[in-house]
């Protein structure tokens, strides 16, 4: 497998599993936890890195189904905000955004990835990204954030994500199946069968992402909230660990990290 490395931290291969914990600037966000002042974005990060996650991820607008929009200015004025919080911590920082202009404001701060759902779906920013030499999270997009319904269609976004990246002459990826409701043409049922088949994407031989924290497919098989949804995330997190998972995006770090040492003591001796 090919690896990928983010602030000399390295993805992939015969490395352990990454963890990526979450930090929302964007009240709108569907799991309200996962929300965090600017005020407190220094505090939580420090605290995730001292649970044991690798890399932070920081996000300022909610891609939630039904949320409400806010505008890139919105966007751009809560992650620069957020991002001054954390320059000069030593923290590894991805942002998590799809637009070229939001990314301008970022790259005036210490970031190491970005994390675009879109999946390079702008030549523009995917050009930002190659001339900076930023490694990046991408996730299956063919037309819009998360269109692809299936295995089959997720596969093939996938490879179409892979040529953009070649494209933009971007060779520090990681790619991610993209696990969720994006849009209405998606429902759960597509989740569990993307969670079943996660081995096939190994076939890129690239790291892969699993980004499963909390997300609607779980709440809807155990008719839990998203403040209830732990416990559910953790079986499927763990299941999914044996089906290559290179890096895990969590919101519960903690508890994360223990299903993570388990796995590797149980399958890998470690």
């Amino acid at each position: 497998m090919r690896t990928c490395t983010v602030n000399k931290i390295t993805i992939g291969g015969d490395a352990p599993v990454r963890l990526m914990g979450v930090i929302n600037c964007s009240p709108e966000s569907f799991y309200f936890d996962s929300f965090f002042p600017v005020k407190s974005v220094h505090a939580r990060a420090v605290e995730m890195i001292e649970q044991g996650a690798d890399l932070i991820d920081l996000g300022a607008r909610s891609t939630a189904p039904n949320t409400q929009p806010i505008s890139g200015k919105e966007e751009a004025d809560r992650i620069d905000a957020a991002l001054r919080e954390l320059d000069g911590s030593g923290i590894t920082v991805s942002v998590d955004t799809m637009h070229p202009g939001v990314l301008d404001v970022c790259l005036k701060h210490e970031i190491h990835a970005v994390n675009d759902i879109s999946g390079f779906l702008s030549p523009v920013y995917a050009g930002k990204v190659a001339s900076v030499g930023l490694p990046a999270f991408v996730m299956a997009s063919k037309n819009q954030p998360g269109d692809a319904a299936g295995v089959d269609a997720t596969l093939a976004a996938l490879s179409t994500v892979m040529q953009r990246c070649e494209a933009a002459g971007i060779d520090q990826y990681v790619l991610d199946p993209g696990v969720g409701i994006w849009t209405p043409l998606r429902s759960v049922e597509d989740d569990w069968e993307l969670c079943r088949r996660f081995g096939e994407f190994r076939r890129f031989d690239r790291p892969l992402l699993a980004a499963v924290s909390r997300k609607t497919f779980i709440g809807d098989l155990l008719g839990r909230e998203p403040e209830d949804r732990l416990p559910g995330t953790l079986a499927v997190t763990m299941m999914l660990l044996g089906k290559g998972v290179s890096v895990a995006r969590a919101h519960d770090i903690p508890e994360t990290r223990d299903a993570i040492r388990v796995y590797e003591r149980m399958v890998q001796g470690r």
